[in-house]
């Protein structure tokens, strides 16, 4: 059984992380997506609903993120849109505690600070087709106003730097294909050396007990 990993999937607004993280968390086995802490209220949802309270967000309020951070709560935390985010690590913990590995959809800010925590964590950046096309799904999610629009995209030309430093990319033209790529990559993370340490000493002191 390999050690329980870190995943981070990272992109611009609109790309389309969170659908293929939610796609991985229900067709692969032992992986669990991490639910963040937001200050910001709840968004709507395209089905017409809105987002709920410990799915797919933690809503808390400013004052209490602020108190997590003081107390140390947090696995990694970053400002956003003028909103606060942060992962738990009790969260974390608690599924790797019952055998999952954990995927993390967080910005960049957050994925250095798991990467310098954790450096065996996978850092996965997701990538649009293009330009054109990231305009036209953040115009059609209808969640924000012309002008939050082309503060995302202006947002997106930076973030792309960050894009670098991340371990793996994946372009996310069509659906079913960057979610396989995404889980190709959980697939063969699994099976590295330094994440099967326990496997390996089982078999060296297998065959050191048969000499």
């Amino acid at each position: 059984m390999h050690r329980k990993m870190t995943f981070v999937v990272s992109g611009p607004s609109g790309v389309g992380k969170g659908t293929i993280c939610d796609r991985l968390v229900k067709e692969m086995d032992s992986l669990a997506l991490s639910v963040s802490c937001a200050t910001r209220p709840p968004r709507p949802l395209k089905d017409g609903g809105m987002e709920q309270d410990g799915v797919h967000y933690h809503f808390i309020t400013p004052e209490r993120f602020q108190t997590m951070i003081d107390e140390g709560d947090f696995y990694e935390y970053a400002c956003v849109h003028n909103s606060y985010y942060g992962t738990s690590r009790s969260f974390v913990k608690q599924q790797m505690d019952a055998g999952n590995d954990v995927i993390l959809e967080i910005e960049m800010q957050g994925a250095l600070q798991v990467k310098a925590a954790d450096p065996d964590a996978v850092l996965i950046f997701i990538l649009p087709p293009s330009y054109e096309e990231l305009r036209r799904r953040l115009v059609g999610r209808q969640s924000e106003t012309p002008e939050q629009v082309e503060k995302r995209l202006s947002d997106a030309a930076g973030q792309l730097a960050f894009a670098y430093i991340y371990d793996y990319l994946v372009i996310n033209d069509d659906l079913d294909q960057a979610v396989e790529d995404v889980a190709e990559i959980i697939r063969a993370s699994r099976l590295r050396a330094r994440a099967n340490k326990k496997l390996l000493d089982d078999f060296k002191r297998s065959f050191q007990e048969v000499k």
